[in-house]
């Protein structure tokens, strides 16, 4: 190779390590100290696994992570529900209105949080709700929604009309021919829209803030609450072993269809 294309070679791999210098260099340093049996960030006061014993031993945290997970399974699963039925509805629409309908579909993902949280907030107190759990849901539900229909959308334009009339024309009724047909090819849009309200719920806080009641915490809240007297230092194994659980489920989703790939060939 020519020094030319060394030199490029060289400052293409610089550019990229220094990109994930920056990207993980903080994930390493929080995975560090929550290692770290001072309370200090500055200083290494030697190796100990205390902070993720009071993990698991604090209560605070327990139902915090406990009302965060139920909140992003419980809100992406009505939303998977109702964003689905509502794709299938776009799609069959007219060139016209469902211009107009995505348009508007799109309006609460461009929209600032902070403008949907207090909006939200002020419906409910409009209505007589009082802000509390159930709050929470109904505004992740909401802001959830559009991120399914948009996973769903490209899905079924995809679809072969003709599959479903020929289910049709063969006895089945219209929900077996859904089931039967529709779905099983929609069914990776459905889970992409699925995990994607999952990840959004997990790591919402801005509309959270506005539509949770006293008493009510989620792993964001309870965070920015303790921001203010220092974070301790379970909060760091907390978010050491979320990114390990990611982590390994990304490399799961990852490697498993290149095995089932091999086998088949």
């Amino acid at each position: 190779m020519k020094k030319d294309d060394l030199f490029k070679r060289f400052i293409q791999d610089f550019y990229l390590v220094l990109i994930l210098v920056f990207l993980y260099a903080p994930i390493a340093t929080m995975t560090v100290l929550s290692f770290n049996s001072s309370k200090s960030r500055t200083q290494w006061g030697g190796f100990t696994g205390h902070w993720y014993i009071e993990l698991f031993t604090s209560s605070t945290i327990m139902d915090a992570l406990w009302n965060t997970l139920m909140i992003a399974f419980v809100s992406s699963l009505i939303a998977v529900i109702i964003g689905t039925a509502a794709a299938i509805g776009i799609n069959s629409m007219k060139r016209i209105p469902k211009s107009l309908l995505m348009g508007i579909t799109n309006i609460p993902m461009l929209n600032a949080d902070i403008v949907t949280g207090i909006s939200l907030m002020l419906a409910f107190i409009a209505f007589g709700i009082t802000l509390g759990f159930k709050t929470i849901l109904i505004a992740h539900i909401t802001f959830n929604i559009p991120y399914v229909i948009l996973s769903v959308m490209p899905k079924l334009k995809q679809i072969d009309k003709s599959t479903y009339e020929a289910a049709m024309d063969l006895g089945a009724t219209s929900f077996k021919a859904f089931f039967k047909v529709i779905f099983p090819d929609i069914l990776p849009g459905v889970l992409s829209g699925f995990l994607l309200a999952f990840t959004m719920s997990l790591d919402d806080f801005i509309i959270t803030h506005f539509t949770r009641g006293a008493g009510i915490n989620t792993l964001s809240t309870l965070i920015y609450s303790e921001v203010r007297r220092g974070i301790k230092p379970s909060m760091y194994a907390l978010s050491t072993i979320i990114f390990l659980t990611v982590l390994v489920l990304l490399l799961i989703t990852n490697f498993a269809p290149k095995q089932k790939t091999n086998r088949r060939k």
